[in-house]
């Protein structure tokens, strides 16, 4: 009994059918390069949101200052950082997390007046050179430089308190307080009066500040950004920032 012929994948009979076949691998190796993108390239671990350093690594630290002893003015120290942090999204997917971009270019500082055991901040001004920030991605930061952020042509990010802030009593001790910073806050060359809960530490001859605000974009007159529909983010964005303080 003879062997049946092998069976054969039909073939397209017309060049409209081949184009369509072509089209079609088009579509799939698109999908394909999609996929690698947004897997390879936008596949990562974000750092973990700003905060405070352990009580364990505060406690390392030399004596915490006396009340007599930190009024005056106290000024970024070198390992202070700030940045952004948005949900970044492909095509119609979500990203497994978020896109996070940080500076170390910080300029400012806090004035701080006591009266017996009574500490206030006086004063306070911080700006960031938004220009300088960078992530994971190089393809990320050319972006911000004309998107979002537009950083070419807004290259600083600014905040003046507007409202004396009255530290606890346990500022002294090294405890963590939780306190609201109202003020003047300058992104995209708007500026805007908000109100940024922070979280602080004395440790040692340092005062640690960390904080965060979220907000939309089209609050500082910003669009979120969007790479030809390909690349976008959420409707918000958060600034954060963890600054080391030292007195003088």
């Amino acid at each position: 009994m003879p062997n049946p012929r092998p069976r054969s994948f039909p073939r397209p009979r017309s060049v409209r059918a081949w184009l369509l076949s072509a089209l079609g691998a088009v579509v799939v190796i698109g999908a394909a390069g999609v996929l690698f993108i947004y897997f390879v390239l936008f596949s990562h671990s974000a750092p973990a949101p700003l905060a405070l350093a352990s009580p364990a690594a505060a406690a390392a630290q030399s004596p915490a200052l006396t009340s007599t002893q930190i009024p005056g003015t106290w000024t970024v120290a070198a390992k202070s950082v700030a940045g952004y942090r948005v949900r970044e999204r492909l095509a119609f997917l979500s990203a497994p997390s978020d896109a996070v971009g940080r500076t170390s270019q910080i300029t400012g500082s806090a004035t701080i007046s006591g009266s017996g055991t009574s500490l206030t901040v006086t004063a306070a001004s911080f700006t960031v050179n938004v220009e300088s920030l960078t992530s994971d991605q190089q393809m990320r930061d050319s972006h911000i430089q004309s998107l979002g952020l537009d950083s070419a042509q807004f290259p600083e990010a600014k905040f003046v308190l507007s409202s004396p802030v009255a530290l606890p009593a346990t500022a002294t001790s090294g405890a963590e307080v939780t306190v609201s910073l109202r003020g003047a806050l300058t992104i995209h060359g708007t500026t805007k009066t908000v109100t940024i809960p922070v979280q602080a530490r004395l440790t040692g001859s340092e005062i640690e500040v960390v904080g965060s605000i979220t907000f939309p974009w089209g609050e500082f007159d910003m669009q979120a950004p969007n790479v030809d529909g390909f690349v976008t983010v959420d409707s918000t964005a958060t600034m954060e920032f963890d600054l080391f303080l030292k007195q003088g």
